[in-house]
């Protein structure tokens, strides 16, 4: 870190600034200027607020040298992570589908897509029981009964299952939950965030609609902070201009994710584009930018769902994409061992 000090500083209030810093387990070493002064701050200086050296009359500037990300860095940590949920791996050449549907609404609906999924090749079961929704009049999920025909179909089919939690009051009920979804609603929940992370459970966190990477990071170094090793991040569509599809698939995000951290990184087409026709073409993109992932929304008879019917895929098209997924990433994987 950088701190440019305004010429009119006095020695005084310099040796100030630099005692707050070495309170902080800090170094400064000071180089003085014609026009400025350069306090540059040596060791961890993720933990000094930016801001608040602001605050100070005779600082003009700060400028970050080192990124922020202690835990989720790929600077600190050079190999990819290798997130495993019930022996089902994520990360560093292993790749999984996420399939089910956006809410639990039956047993027999349940059991039905956890079946055809499976038989498909998905890896994981994922399925809403309790759904932020942004009408208070739309179907909230059956919650805690969704959340037990969840994991009686995951059992029944032998899938590690996925589902969302919206709430840190709901912890017990998620005990037996495999990877523990944060949405993008939730992202920057940082006192949930604080209790998930004491669970030491899988997470698989997703980046909100109107954030930076970095600042999904900064989540994600939330998780990892407080003691959560598997995190998974989730790329699932930002807020734009566009009209056309629900939101903006940010693609971008996966290769530029991957040179930030060493975390695994899924991509969810379904929300991001909100409409079925959209999603085979924007997974095999996602596949071939080198998602280590994909969350497909499968629904026994999309018509008739309860929540986000337009994005679902019918089993029988889920099927066909998992084959078209495979033959790109073994392309994907082909072109890069030529070059």
């Amino acid at each position: 870190m950088i701190i440019v000090v305004k010429k009119s500083a006095a020695e005084e209030q310099l040796q100030e600034l630099c005692a707050y810093l070495h309170a902080q387990d800090l170094r400064t070493e000071i180089s003085r200027g014609d026009a400025v002064t350069l306090v540059g701050v040596v060791g961890d200086s993720s933990c000094v607020d930016a801001d608040r050296l602001l605050a100070w009359d005779i600082v003009e500037t700060v400028k970050r040298i080192s990124e922020p990300f202690q835990k989720t860095g790929r600077h600190k940590h050079p190999g990819d992570t290798v997130v495993e949920i019930a022996g089902v791996k994520l990360g560093g050449g292993h790749f999984a589908m996420i399939a089910g549907p956006c809410s639990v609404e039956s047993r027999e609906q349940i059991l039905s897509v956890a079946q055809a999924v499976k038989a498909a090749g998905a890896k994981i079961l994922r399925g809403g029981a309790y759904k932020p929704r942004s009408s208070p009049y739309d179907f909230q999920g059956l919650q805690e009964e969704g959340l037990a025909l969840l994991l009686e179909a995951g059992k029944a089919c032998a899938l590690p299952v996925c589902a969302e939690i919206v709430s840190a009051a709901h912890l017990k009920e998620f005990e037996a939950v495999d990877l523990i979804q944060i949405g993008a609603r939730n992202m920057q929940n940082f006192e949930l965030l604080k209790e998930i992370a004491r669970t030491g459970k899988p997470v698989l966190l997703k980046r909100g609609f109107s954030a930076t990477l970095k600042e999904l990071l900064m989540a994600a170094e939330y998780l990892m902070s407080g003691g959560c090793e598997q995190v998974v991040l989730c790329e699932r569509g930002i807020r734009s201009f566009e009209t056309q599809t629900r939101n903006t698939l940010d693609l971008s995000a996966v290769p530029a994710l991957h040179e930030l951290s060493h975390l695994p990184v899924v991509v969810d087409p379904s929300h991001a584009t909100g409409a079925a026709r959209y999603v085979p073409p924007m997974a095999l993109a996602a596949a071939a930018a080198g998602a280590d992932g994909l969350m497909i929304e499968v629904h026994n008879n999309p018509r008739f769902a309860l929540s986000d019917a337009s994005q679902a895929l019918t089993p029988e098209r889920f099927a066909r994409l998992v084959c078209a997924v495979e033959r790109v990433r073994a392309a994907a994987a082909e072109d890069g061992e030529r070059g």
